[in-house]
């Protein structure tokens, strides 16, 4: 017998736990720490830029052939673009998460490469940037000057060349981001009314510009070959390029006869600026810049984020002492939390456990021994996450939580079963009790071991978002039960020989435990003779149950992950269509202004004039970070995130100069914007925006009528004040004006032309040509530009040209190849993401035609629309393995489906936990599937322990009655224990509070019900389905014999 060995040699059995423990503890050191497993699909961000182009021209002439040429490659799951006023395009490729990011980049990389002769002059000129998007923001600094000393330009500029690329060097930092296109320029300043008394076209000036500022190369003397030898060799060096805009002020434009000259500074203003004023941003009221940490998949959030502030202490001895800085989101903070919390369940749970223990064994040599398993299969279980390259995360530290309640079982199976032979033979010793029990459990001890392997392993394999949660969850609880189930054959056999005695006198509160626990076993024997006595009528109450199962299933609310109270809030502010740049921060201000007088909110962070919904510059949009006080300081259930929001929205709801959104930042960050649905409306037709816009809209009112659904909006809008801008085509070729100089000149003036690039503090800068302000702010301002003719004229822009004010979208998406309606939104109190997520499909079925327009779901709401698919097929999977474990285990195909029937009850208990407990916003998501299939193997477990020695009196010669109710006798008190242990291992998940709560409750209550319900119901159903099961089979024998 394999356990005899060890019960021989302790010391041997001993060296192995403390290998294993070792091994473990080494391993707690090496493991990256993180919220999550990495389960963002990967993001591949493709930008181009298309100077003084509008979305719509972007849409065709740049969005178009590249989303063709993308469509298509490799694991891609869909892609979105973004067309902006500003002429800049950006469209982002998600692929399937498990995809090599790097792999999907050069696959990206090559499509673009194939579209890049159908793309304008002006587009391929600029260049196309193709990137990895780290979607994972660790932290979230702002960088402010104290006394105002120095402006955002100096301060964005000296972090781009004195400290991004020191962090971006640092281990587990996948990507650096100084928010704002604020990078130094040389800006020319164009005097139109200047130029044309000078008979100048812009276009000309900016030849000389790229004349006169460029790298030249002039060879060198004495290079070979030569007839004559030389000496030395000597290389040309050249002035290059200019570095200050006094060089760029002295370029020459004309030279006069008499030797004087028309210089840049007489036709427009030269100033080292900043290359885009497309932002404004702030700190508690004061101007910053802001600065984005983004992690590397599978890095360390604690010890990169600890290695990131290092870096910044050190590199801001650099700066100026009047710039300082803030970290106004982090999400470390909130992981620490998160993971101490838990931690402090585990530890909580193994108290709890080991009080349940010492009341049901009755002394406390007994109960070392299965105490002794819990560090051992816990610790050891970290060997295992290092190995398969997993991460300490929530998730493998829930595992960990729920395989307390699992690894003392097979210790206390053991113990039990050695004290029983103990008292039923007087004689016998505790060596030979050992053996005996040994003897007995082996088997029985192996195939709960494989049969829980059973259950997680399927789990493990599944693709996509849901396989990536499993994988770690599941091969966590694996690897403890496997761990757990060698120290049961090993370690805890060698312990009990040595720790257990023949029984000693126990205290007074345990002697009557154990006289109720005599009596309550007595009470269950009748009680389960009888449900097998009723036969049809027992059969009918099983039929309900299953029946309820699925009823309650149907009803329950459905997500994807829990909504977590971070400690920051998330707002979004859209002021009238058109609004100006400096009139919306205006009101940002204000309303930043009106949040730090909120006594929850300790910091504020606003950027004016990018939409981080379409992450668009749009000069009407805005958002913020409202950092909240510590969780410490916020116990009541008003004063969480999800609470102050939504009093937030209310507050707003009356501010009439803009529409303020406030609301938690997204359970998963990087996978959605916002913390509720997103969905894109495609047209199909290739109709006109404004169809779509009105289909939009409609959907948009309905929704936010309909009490399931709030803050439901949309990002495409048709009433962007714009002017129409047409050519007189026959007027322009009658006076010899070139199409494209007279667009270009337009485009120079009221655009942004891109002349060429300078060199400064080592780095290269563009040089940007556009009218001084003075020129491009009015309607009129166009008759004070002229454009040169082809033979020399001057002709005014207004004689060839007519402008129209008209309405239309500023910025223009487009959803996998189609024009493309945004819409976001969440659930109303009360209701669930999958019960929004239905509302907003029913209403659209209602208004939308049956074809040309569809809707596809996006970001998180994609995986939750996925994963009522997959989870019910891995739930079916763990069901068939187990199944076919069993089968192997006892060469019978009739015992494992005994075994089977008794998963409902527990299933049952975890939905009508979820269903009763709905004042707590409870959802069957990931979390409540995980569960699920934990009490699969869970009451798999408790059923093999009744039938395994049922089997086992059968062979002896008992009756199927006999046999069935001397094994359930027998099992009941270890099974109500190991099910009381875990029940009490997960009852701190339940009563949890803190950061991370929701997460651990629905966990939580989902297998404490669904334990609770196996162990009232499903143990007293047990020995009734072992029984009819083994009946049909005996009467089918009979029948074929």
């Amino acid at each position: 017998m394999f356990s005899k060995f060890f019960i021989n040699r302790p010391i041997f059995s001993t060296v192995i736990a403390l290998v294993i423990m070792i091994a473990g503890t080494v391993s707690i050191f090496s493991l990256p720490v993180q919220e999550y497993p990495s389960i963002t699909p990967p993001q591949i961000v493709v930008t181009a830029v298309y100077p003084g182009a509008d979305a719509q021209t972007l849409a065709k002439t740049v969005a178009a052939p590249l989303e063709e040429s993308i469509n298509g490659v490799d694991d891609m799951l869909y892609m979105s673009s973004t067309l902006s006023p500003s002429g800049l395009m950006s469209l982002s490729v998600f692929f399937e998460i498990g995809k090599d990011k790097e792999q999907a980049k050069v696959d990206v990389n090559n499509r673009v490469q194939l579209a890049m002769s159908k793309l304008p002059q002006a587009v391929q000129r600029q260049g196309i940037n193709v990137a990895s998007r780290s979607p994972d923001i660790l932290k979230f600094y702002t960088f402010t000057s104290k006394n105002s000393v120095h402006d955002v330009a100096f301060i964005h500029n000296n972090l781009k060349i004195n400290m991004v690329d020191d962090l971006k060097r640092i281990a587990g930092v996948g990507d650096v981001m100084v928010f704002g296109d604020r990078d130094y320029s040389i800006r020319i300043w164009f005097d139109p009314q200047k130029l044309s008394f000078y008979k100048l076209s812009p276009l000309e000036v900016i030849n000389f510009i790229r004349e006169q500022n460029n790298q030249y190369t002039a060879g060198g003397l004495g290079a070979e070959p030569l007839d004559k030898g030389t000496t030395y060799k000597y290389t040309i060096a050249t002035d290059g390029r200019f570095s200050k805009p006094k060089q760029f002020e002295d370029i020459i434009i004309r030279s006069n006869p008499d030797g004087s000259a028309l210089k840049l500074k007489d036709v427009a203003e030269v100033t080292l600026g900043m290359s885009s004023y497309n932002v404004k941003s702030s700190y508690n009221l004061k101007p910053m810049v802001g600065m984005g940490i983004f992690l590397s998949p599978g890095a360390n959030a604690l010890d990169v984020s600890e290695a990131v502030t290092k870096t910044v202490d050190e590199m801001m001895k650099r700066f100026p002492e009047d710039v300082e800085y803030k970290v106004p989101y982090d999400t470390t903070p909130f992981v620490k939390a998160s993971i101490e919390e838990v931690l402090k369940t585990l530890f909580e749970a193994i108290i709890l456990v080991t009080i349940l223990i010492y009341i049901f064994l009755g002394n406390w040599r007994a109960t070392l021994i299965p105490v002794i398993a819990i560090p051992v299969a816990i610790i050891g279980t970290f060997a295992g996450l290092y190995a398969f390259g997993f991460s300490i995360n929530l998730l493998s530290l829930f595992a960990l939580v729920l395989a307390i309640g699992l690894v003392v079982d097979d210790a206390i199976i053991v113990v039990e079963n050695v004290e029983r032979n103990l008292s039923e033979d007087e004689d016998i010793s505790v060596k030979d009790a050992t053996i005996n029990a040994m003897q007995e459990l082996t088997s029985p001890l192996i195939a709960i071991v494989l049969v829980l392997s059973a259950v997680f392993i399927p789990a493990a394999f599944t693709l996509g978002f849901s396989g990536e949660f499993y994988r770690q969850f599941a091969l966590t609880i694996v690897i403890s039960v496997a761990i757990s189930g060698l120290v049961a054959l090993t370690l805890t056999p060698a312990l009990a020989v040595l720790l257990l005695k023949r029984e000693e006198k126990k205290i007074w509160p345990i002697r009557k435990f154990n006289q109720f626990f005599d009596w309550l076993t007595d009470k269950y024997t009748k009680t389960a003779k009888l449900v097998i006595k009723m036969g049809v009528f027992s059969l009918l109450i099983f039929g309900i149950i299953v029946y309820a199962t699925v009823a309650i299933n149907k009803v329950l609310p459905t997500g994807l992950v829990p909504t977590e109270d971070k400690g920051i809030l998330m707002l979004f502010k859209f002021n009238m269509p058109g609004t100006s740049l400096s009139q919306t921060d205006k009101t940002t201000l204000e309303v930043e202004e009106s949040l730090l007088k909120n006594p929850y909110v300790s910091e504020v962070a606003g950027v004016t004039g990018l939409d981080l919904m379409t992450m668009a510059f749009k000069p009407d949009a805005a958002f913020m970070f409202a950092k909240l006080t510590p969780w410490e300081e916020r116990k009541g259930h008003d004063e969480i995130s999800m609470a102050i929001a939504g009093r937030m929205m209310g507050e707003y709801s009356a501010y009439k100069e803009a529409l303020v959104l406030a609301f938690n930042p997204p359970a998963i960050m990087g996978m959605s914007m916002t913390d509720g649905f997103e969905v894109w409306l495609q047209d199909r037709t290739g109709g006109d925006l404004l169809k779509l816009d009105g289909y939009v809209k409609q959907i948009v009112a309905a929704a936010n009528a309909d009490p399931r659904l709030s803050m439901v909006r949309s990002t495409l809008d048709t009433r962007t004040p714009q002017y129409k801008l047409s050519i007189d085509t026959e007027k322009a070729k009658a006076m010899n004006v070139h199409l494209a100089n007279l667009y270009n000149t337009i485009n120079a003036f009221f655009g942004q032309a891109y002349i060429n690039d300078f060199n400064l503090y080592g780095k290269v800068f563009h040089v940007n040509a556009n009218a001084s302000g003075d020129f491009r702010q009015k309607l009129s301002d166009f008759k004070t530009i002229q454009v040169k003719s082809l033979d020399g004229n001057m002709i005014p822009v207004s004689e060839l040209v007519s402008v129209k004010r008209t309405v239309g979208a500023s910025v223009i998406q487009r959803f996998n190849l189609f024009n493309a309606g945004y819409i976001t939104g969440s659930a109303a109190p009360g209701y669930s993401s999958g019960d929004a997520m239905d509302a907003i499909q029913e209403i659209s079925a209602k208004i939308l035609p049956k074809s040309g327009y569809t809707l596809s779901w996006a970001g998180t709401s994609y995986q939750e629309n996925k994963l009522k698919n997959e989870s019910n097929n891995t739930m079916l999977y763990a069901m068939i393995f187990v199944f076919l474990i069993l089968a192997a285990l006892y060469e019978s195909w009739s015992i494992p489906i005994a075994v089977i029937l008794s998963v409902p009850f527990a299933l049952f208990g975890a939905a009508g936990g979820i269903y009763l407990l709905q004042f707590m916003h409870l959802e069957a998501d990931i979390y409540y599937q995980v569960a699920l299939i934990t009490l699969v193997g869970l009451s798999a477990k408790n059923a093999i322990l009744i039938i395994e020695f049922a089997v086992e009196r059968l062979k002896k010669g008992y009756t199927l009655m006999d046999a069935t109710l001397e094994a359930a006798k027998l099992r009941f008190r270890p099974i109500v224990m190991t099910s009381l242990a875990f029940i009490l291992g997960t009852l701190p998940l339940v009563l949890s509070s803190g950061a991370g709560a929701n997460s651990r409750h629905i966990l939580g209550t989902s297998v404490v019900f669904g334990m609770t319900a196996a162990t009232l119901l499903g143990v007293v159903f047990i020995p009734f389905l072992f029984y009819v099961v083994m009946w049909v089979k005996q009467k089918f024998s009979r029948s074929k014999a």
